[in-house]
């Protein structure tokens, strides 16, 4: 519903045309290699393929369709891992048609476009986590103990608990859950 409402808004646009809808992410990006859209629009929470996965791999293949992620997650570690993705742009889905609009059309010419109050977020709230420590602390947080992690990442049982323990120092926490759910809020999980 919120798919078709979406199109249907976009379509209104006189220079705009939507000329593919994604129910997930794989699909998303099967869209995107056949159809070449100049932006695609996408959220960060999808099955299959999260959209900052989507971006990435828009990135690796050197596809030349520009990204905008559109969520309700209004978090400066989503946006700042947006970004790195490739994103060029990320916006709040309470942000009128108006300014969607206006973000394509900026993204299409090659700019960014971004919610100012996370764009000011982000530039004062940095990640601490390295990737493997977000890796570990991810598979953590699903459950796993951690010889499955060890396994999971090719690691050994030992570095995992060192990845888990520099996480959780990190992020001020008492324990793994803890760190997972304060990595979560902030938007660096």
């Amino acid at each position: 519903m919120v798919l078709g409402a979406l199109a249907a808004l976009l379509e209104i646009e006189r220079d705009i045309e939507v000329v593919g809808r994604a129910r997930d992410g794989r699909e998303a990006i099967d869209l995107v290699a056949v159809q070449r859209p100049d932006v695609l629009l996408t959220d960060i929470e999808m099955p299959h393929l999260s959209g900052l996965e989507v971006a990435a791999e828009v990135t690796r293949r050197a596809l030349p369709t520009r990204v905008i992620i559109l969520t309700t997650f209004a978090r400066s570690g989503y946006l700042r891992r947006a970004l790195d993705a490739g994103a060029s742009g990320y916006l709040l889905k309470d942000s009128p048609s108006e300014a969607l609009a206006n973000a394509i059309r900026t993204v299409h010419a090659g700019g960014r476009a971004v919610d100012p109050v996370l764009a000011q977020e982000a530039w004062t709230e940095k990640d601490p986590l390295n990737d493997r420590e977000r890796q570990v602390l991810r598979l953590a947080s699903e459950g796993l103990p951690g010889s499955a992690i060890a396994a999971a990442t090719n690691l050994s049982e030992g570095t995992v608990r060192n990845y888990l323990s520099d996480a959780i120092s990190k992020l001020g926490a008492a324990n793994r859950v803890e760190a997972a759910r304060i990595a979560r809020t902030k938007g660096w999980l």
